[in-house]
């Protein structure tokens, strides 16, 4: 019962919620691989910039990260279509899509 209220305190402290449908330990796998590589970029930025690198070349580095993160999102933001919104519609729950809109707009 411990565990279960702990879980619950630190889901409310930070705002998370937990999917109903979980995703596929390929999907996990992809998503991890992929932050992996944008992580490594931005490491690089890092060193690139202790290195008094090329302004250019540091650009160049930071918008691969950026593609890298953005790439993420849009493959989480489509999950979440195609599960969770899916999902909560088929509830009857349509302020999802209020929600749903409000995310796309944090991506543009």
């Amino acid at each position: 019962m411990a565990d279960e209220e702990e879980h619950a305190a630190s889901t409310h402290a930070c705002g998370c919620r937990h999917k109903d449908t979980e995703r596929s330990l390929e999907f996990q796998e992809d998503l991890k691989k992929r932050l992996n590589r944008a992580i490594g970029q931005l490491n690089g930025v890092k060193n690139m910039i202790d290195d008094n690198r090329y302004c250019g070349d540091v650009l160049m580095q930071l918008a691969a990260a950026e593609a890298a993160v953005r790439r993420v999102s849009e493959l989480v933001l489509h999950d979440h279509l195609e599960t969770c919104v899916v999902e909560q519609v088929k509830a009857g729950n349509t302020d999802v899509l209020d929600e749903v809109m409000d995310l796309i707009r944090t991506f543009k």
